[in-house]
Formats: structure tokens, sequence, C-alpha cells
């Protein structure tokens, strides 16, 4: 009886023809989501312990320039648990990035796969980089002239809550995380031949006012912290440019010719 249910059970996860059927992969699905939740909540309960130290190293970078205060009676409690929940996402990023990989492995081709593997994990070096180019030059940087770059009125005092402290870092510090992802987009464009070296040698003009543009935007309204992070978008454009001369294959058209006539038959 058991036999006959785990044969039954192999069907429906395994087809005649030894893929696997519909059901298996919602199943497979399904159990790799629940490992990527298990991760999350494990990773947040654990970082709460911890919340406090992740709030130093946060506050570290202000101390000489600020004095940080709570004014809702909230607001230091609730800026734990934030910092604890994104703990969570920055340690489950990484398993779920081996999960999807394991998950669309079985349809890929073996260049394919290498590609896929070398995506995920550059991408994963570029957004810690970035991050870190946010910690350790930018935010420093930015925080000391907000605070001491302007002259006068020495009777107000450079205060500042916790709340919006911690919500400058965290802005900034997913804003460099995704400006540093750039050049991996780039290859990937470049590898799919949506664009090309000379597209991008050619918008670069306006490329240079749209990322000044998107500075103003997402930075406080002070030209020094725009510089801070157009100057380096601004960079990673021009070595956008060359990785795509390295990863660029114009498609050809011959091939293009045999699709359509494999598709046709």
């Amino acid at each position: 009886m058991a036999t006959n249910k785990k044969r039954k059970k192999k069907a429906e996860v395994m087809a005649e023809d030894g893929s696997m059927t519909l059901t298996g992969h919602l199943k497979e699905l399904r159990n790799r989501l629940i490992i990527c939740a298990v991760v999350f909540v494990v990773g947040v309960v654990v970082s709460l312990a911890y919340a406090d130290r992740l709030i130093d190293l946060l506050t570290a970078m202000g101390r000489d320039y600020y004095q940080f205060v709570s004014i809702a009676p909230q607001e230091k409690l609730m800026q734990y648990f934030r910092v604890s929940i994104l703990a969570g996402v920055v340690v489950t990023v990484p398993v779920a990035f081996y999960n999807i990989y394991a998950f669309a492995k079985p349809g890929l081709k073996k260049s394919e796969s290498t590609f896929f593997k070398l995506v995920m994990l550059l991408g994963l070096i570029l957004f810690c980089v970035g991050v870190l180019f946010a910690y350790k030059l930018m935010m420093p940087f930015m925080l000391r002239f907000l605070s001491t770059g302007i002259e006068g009125a020495e009777y107000i005092q450079t205060t500042t809550s916790i709340e919006s402290y911690v919500n400058l870092c965290l802005t900034m510090f997913i804003i460099f995380g995704c400006v540093f992802e750039m050049p991996l987009i780039t290859i990937i464009l470049s590898k799919m031949g949506i664009i090309n070296p000379q597209i991008l040698k050619q918008v670069r003009g306006v490329a240079i006012v749209v990322i000044f543009f998107i500075a103003a935007v997402v930075t406080p309204p002070d030209i020094v912290s725009q510089c801070m992070v157009a100057l380096p978008m601004v960079l990673l454009y021009f070595v956008s440019i060359f990785l795509s001369g390295i990863f660029y294959k114009p498609r050809n058209t011959d091939e293009d010719d045999e699709e359509e006539e494999e598709s046709a038959d």
C-alpha cells in the first residue's frame, strides 16, 4: 500500500519521459519559497538580538555632527525592527538567489547556467560594493557637510530624530547598491543584443543630464550631495560602455532565418 502511494506521488511529479510535470514544478517552487521564508524569519529573529549593535554601526557615521533624539514613544523600537527586517532581507537574498538558480537549472544549457551563476554572483558583489561606498565615503561626507558646511546661526543645535537618520542611511544604501548594478545590467542587455556600445556613446550627453537629474531627486537639496551621487554614476556609465564593447554580440541574420525556419517547421 505504501509502495503504491510512493509510485502515485512520483507519477504526479515526474512525467513518463523523465521530465518534471507542472505539479512537480509547483511543489518544488513551494518548497523553495518555504525555505526562503524560514531563512528570513530566522534572520529577523536573530538580528533583533543584535539590533542595538546595528543601530550603533549606522549612528557611528553621524555622532560627531548630530545629537540623536527619539520624538515619538515608539520611534526607537520601530527602528530596531526596521533594521532587523533589513538584516533578514540581506541574509535571505543569497539563499533566494541560489534557489532561483536551482529551480531554473534543469532548463538551462551549460553556457547559460554558467552565465546565470556569474550574473547572480556579480550582482551580489556590486550591490555590496555600492553599500560599502555609501557607508565609508558618501554618508560621512554628506553628514559632515549638512551639519557644518553652512556657516551662521550657531545657536541652532544639529539634532535629528533617529527615524529620519535611519531613513536617510537606508535610502542611500539602497540607491548606491542599485547604482552599482549598472555595469551588470549593461552586460545582460549587451549579451541579449538589446544595446551596444555605439548607442551608449551616442546618448552619453543625454545620459549624463539624466543622471544629474536623478541624483538631484534622490539626494538632499544641496549640490555636494548631488555630485557625490552623480559622479560615481557617470563613472559607472563609462565603465558600462567599455563592458558593452566586450560582451555585445550582434545577432547573425542567417541564424535568425534558421530559427524562423525551425519554428515554421
